[in-house]
C-alpha cells in the first residue's frame, strides 16, 4: 500500500496548495489517488475531493482511536493506487504542547507513512536547510523523506535555498513558485468551501500542471512505496454484515451547510440510514418520508438572507421538531435552529425558531479547540452520562440559548461550562463530532430515526 504525508513546517506555509497540486498531478497521470486530511478540517477536504474525484477522508488521532483510524484508512484505500495525506498545522503541532496527540507526526507514525515537509521559503534561502534539519532531528521515529519549497521567487532564489537541504541530509523534491494565482481563496474561517462554487476547474488544472513541472513526482511515488501500513485491525465501526435499510435521514447539503465527515455519512449508511440530501436554501419542505434530520456545519451567516426568506422550509422544520422528529445539528446547524442570526454587519435574520436564542457574529472572537463532552441527557447520539470527544471552530456565539431548554453537554476540559441545547428529540451544539470516534454513535442515530418513522 503506497502513501505519503504532506506536512507543513507551520500553518500557512502552503501545504494545502502543495498537497492539492500533487493530488491533481498524480490524478492527471492516471493514478487512483485517495486524499486524506489530518485533523478536524472540513474545507481543505472539499478541494481534495474536487481534485481527485473521490471523497477526502479525515484522519484525526485525537478524535479517533488508533484502531478506528487504521480501519478507516484501509477501507478508503480499497481500489486506490496511492494515499496522499495533507497534514494539519505544523508537523509536530497537536492538541497540546505536552505531547504529540492529534499531530500530523503521530498520524504518520500510526500509519507507517513517510513525510514530505513543505517549507515556506518566500522570506529565506539557506535557512530552509536549518528548518528541515530541525524537523528531521526532533523525532527520529518520523520518517522525513523529503522537502518541497513553497514561495520560490525564481531560479536565483532556488539556487540559494536548495544546497542547504543537501547539507542537512534532507532530500529535495521540488518547489512551487510564489505566485498569487496559485493561492487558494480565504475568508474569516479559512478557505472558502468548494460548495460555494467560487473555484473554477481551471484552477485545479493549473495547480496540477505546476506540480508536474516543478515537483519530482516519480521520486515522490517511489518514496510512497516505503509506507509500512499496519494490518487491518478487527472491524469495530462498520457492521460485519450488510444492514437492511432502517430509515431515511435528511442531511442538509447546500451552500450554507456542507461540513460533514464523509466517514460519518458512510457509517450512517452502513447501519441502515438512507441519506436524503436536502437544500435548506431552495427546497420548500423536508422530504415527507424521512425519520430524522442532520444539519452539519457551514456558513449560515453568509447565506442568512436566503435561509430566512425560505419561510416554508423553516416552518417545515419547526413542525417536524414539534412532532418528535430527531434533529441533530452541529455549529452552523445550531445557529440555524435558533430564533435569529445576527451577521458580521449587525443585520438580523429570522431562523428556524426550533430553539430559543440568537447567534451573533459581530464583535465576537474565534473559539476553537478539542473538547471532551459529557452528555447531560439521553439523546439521539448518547445516553446520559456518556462521554465523547469533539471539536469546535466558530466566530459566532449563542445568546439566551439556555433560557428555557437544558444544555446538551458538560465540557469536561472547561469546568463549569455547559454547551448546546436539548429539546425533546432535538440535539444541537457548537461541537462537531466524528461518528467514528465511538462505535455506538451511528447505530444509535439510525435507531432513533427508525423509531420516529
Amino acid at each position: 500500500m503506497k502513501g505519503v504525508v504532506i506536512a507543513g513546517a507551520a500553518s500557512g506555509v502552503g501545504k494545502t496548495t502543495v498537497a492539492a497540486a500533487i493530488m491533481g498531478a498524480l490524478t492527471a497521470r492516471g493514478s487512483a489517488v485517495q486524499p486524506f486530511k489530518v485533523g478536524p478540517d472540513y474545507i481543505d477536504p472539499s478541494y481534495h475531493s474536487a481534485i481527485c474525484g473521490v471523497p477526502c477522508r479525515n484522519l484525526d488521532s485525537w478524535l479517533l482511536p488508533p484502531e478506528a483510524i487504521q480501519e478507516l484508512f484501509h477501507r478508503a484505500m480499497v481500489g486506490k493506487d496511492i494515499a496522499v495525506v495533507e497534514g494539519v498545522m505544523g508537523l509536530y503541532d497537536g492538541a497540546t504542547g505536552d505531547d504529540e496527540a492529534g499531530s500530523t507526526a503521530q498520524l504518520a507514525k500510526l500509519l507507517g507513512l513517510p513525510v514530505v515537509l513543505v517549507v515556506d521559503a518566500s522570506k529565506s534561502s539557506r535557512s530552509v536547510g536549518a528548518v528541515a534539519l530541525g524537523f528531521k532531528a526532533f523525532d527520529p521515529a518520523v520518517r522525513l523523506a523529503g522537502v518541497i519549497l513553497n514561495g520560490i521567487a525564481g531560479d536565483l532564489h532556488l539556487d540559494l535555498a536548495r544546497p542547504s537541504l543537501e547539507h542537512a541530509g534532507v532530500r529535495y523534491l521540488g518547489y512551487i513558485p510564489g505566485r498569487r494565482e496559485l493561492t487558494l481563496p480565504e475568508r474569516h474561517l479559512g478557505l472558502i468551501p468548494t460548495a460555494e462554487g467560487q473555484v473554477a476547474a481551471t484552477y485545479y488544472q493549473h495547480l496540477a500542471q505546476q506540480a508536474a513541472a516543478t515537483i519530482d513526482l516519480d521520486q515522490l511515488g517511489a518514496l510512497a512505496t516505503a509506507a509500512v501500513v499496519p494490518e487491518l485491525p478487527p472491524g469495530r465501526l462498520f457492521p460485519a454484515r450488510p444492514v437492511a435499510p432502517q430509515a431515511a435521514l435528511a442531511v442538509a447539503m447546500d451552500q450554507a451547510f456542507n461540513f460533514y465527515y464523509q466517514d460519518s455519512l458512510d457509517l450512517l449508511s452502513a447501519w441502515g440510514a438512507e441519506i436524503v440530501p436536502c437544500n435548506l436554501l431552495e427546497d420548500t419542505a423536508l422530504p415527507a418520508h424521512v425519520g430524522g434530520l442532520y444539519i452539519g456545519g457551514g456558513f449560515p451567516e453568509m447565506f442568512a438572507a436566503g435561509l430566512s426568506s425560505n419561510v416554508s422550509m423553516r416552518t417545515s422544520i419547526r413542525a417536524a421538531a414539534a412532532r418528535g422528529l430527531p434533529i441533530y445539528a452541529e455549529c452552523g446547524g445550531f445557529m440555524y435552529l435558533a430564533q435569529e442570526l445576527e451577521d458580521l454587519e449587525g443585520h438580523t435574520y429570522a431562523m428556524a425558531g426550533v430553539l430559543p436564542g440568537r447567534s451573533i457574529l459581530k464583535d465576537t472572537r474565534l473559539t476553537l479547540g478539542y473538547r471532551t463532552l459529557r452528555a447531560l441527557h439521553s439523546t439521539c447520539l448518547l445516553a446520559a452520562g456518556e462521554t465523547v470527544r469533539g471539536h469546535e471552530f466558530h466566530f459566532s456565539s449563542m445568546q439566551d440559548a439556555s433560557a428555557t431548554v437544558p444544555a446538551a453537554y458538560e465540557v469536561m476540559d472547561q469546568p463549569g461550562r455547559l454547551e448546546g441545547a436539548v429539546l425533546q428529540h432535538v440535539l444541537a451544539s457548537y461541537m462537531h463530532i466524528h461518528l467514528g470516534s465511538k462505535a455506538s454513535l451511528a447505530p444509535r442515530l439510525v435507531a432513533a430515526c427508525a423509531d420516529a418513522r
